[in-house]
């Protein structure tokens, strides 16, 4: 498990937050978090920013 899925899992309502602010193309349905499903949400944030997986897991990891 990896540092930005532990960071998810504890503090997901707070993240989903600041996702928000920084990708205003986000919908709720985007950022569907359910666990064990922490990759596909960075694909769905991915698709939807055109950001790379690297890039959001580092603003996570940065909040």
């Amino acid at each position: 498990m990896s540092a930005t899925t532990d960071k998810i899992k504890g503090n997901w309502n707070t993240i989903k937050g600041k996702l928000k602010q920084k990708y205003a193309v986000l919908t709720e349905d985007d950022l569907n978090y359910q666990e064990g499903l922490e990759d596909e949400l960075l694909g769905r944030i991915q698709q939807k920013t055109g950001e790379t997986k690297q890039q959001i897991k580092n603003f996570i990891d940065q909040l």
